[in-house]
């Protein structure tokens, strides 16, 4: 497998556009998944998509072959993903600063697109609201079937941390979840 994937990997890198093809198709399809879990939204996800295969065409040098193709492309999704993220909650913040100004301008909320009862938590938004770490160890190894050597070497953390995120992720999302079917309760009430 690993003699397949330098061999893939040397035919993209000397410019033969079939063989990035064969990269893109069988690897694209889980990347788009990942990257869709992790941002909560298939447009960003598509985005980053692309931004993953530009990278990863630009880095192909670097595959040693260490760790599988795949396992490589995922470390640079996951990493494509959470700069992303930050840099969305970097932005967020400046905007939200600008909001608690005192002469602030607070623009009137626009009116929810869907009811109430079809907005409640569900398990996608639960997974959202988990901290960055834990969300994608969690996804790597409970969603997408990773186990945790390999979610440690995709997002560069040891075996054991992979362990504890993903624990920590169930046990936050027990919470979440638990408060969603309380609170879907007493709304239909």
């Amino acid at each position: 497998m690993r003699a397949d994937d330098l061999e893939l990997a040397r035919r993209c890198r000397e410019g033969d556009a079939a063989a990035f093809e064969t990269l893109y198709r069988a690897h694209a399809g889980r990347l788009f998944g990942l990257l869709t879990r992790m941002t909560g939204s298939a447009q960003d996800a598509e985005d980053l998509l692309q931004d993953v295969f530009v990278q990863a065409h630009r880095k192909l040098a670097s595959f040693r072959g260490e760790s599988s193709l795949g396992t490589w492309l995922y470390r640079l999704a996951v990493n494509q993903c959470l700069d992303s993220l930050r840099g969305k909650q970097s932005r967020m913040a400046r905007t939200t600063d600008s909001l608690d100004a005192e002469d602030a301008y607070e623009p009137a909320a626009a009116a929810p697109a869907l009811p109430e009862a079809i907005a409640r938590i569900d398990l996608e938004r639960a997974i959202a609201q988990l901290p960055e770490g834990c969300r994608a160890a969690f996804v790597l190894h409970d969603v997408e079937g990773l186990d945790h050597r390999e979610v440690g070497a995709a997002l560069g953390i040891s075996e054991g941390t992979s362990k504890s995120q993903v624990h920590k992720a169930r046990m936050k999302l027990r919470v979440l979840l638990r408060g969603a079917v309380t609170r879907g309760a007493l709304e239909a009430v």
